[in-house]
């Protein structure tokens, strides 16, 4: 038997919303027996941009190693980033 739920109160803005949920439990006001998993397949994952000083040669090398595959190198360092990060030890 599920609990009876409170209900959501009005908010007049986001950062009040995000105080609200910062000191409740949404268990007291929402009955996640009945959620259902959502799909959002066009978010995209945040990102920030970053500068890196590498020596030329290795920029060259880094580009060629790229071309091979046929990508963008700034790609190719993002996936031997995460491959090197994502390894178990």
């Amino acid at each position: 038997m599920t609990k009876p739920t409170k209900p959501v109160p009005e908010f007049g803005s986001e950062a009040e919303e995000r105080a609200f949920w910062e000191s409740h439990d949404s268990a007291d006001h929402i009955d996640w027996s009945k959620a259902e998993r959502a799909r959002l397949p066009n978010l995209k994952p945040s990102s920030t941009s970053i500068s890196i000083r590498l020596p030329n040669s290795l920029l060259e090398r880094i580009k060629i190693a790229a071309n091979k595959r046929d990508m963008p190198y700034q790609s190719l360092i993002k996936a031997w980033l995460t491959e090197k990060v994502d390894v178990k030890n």
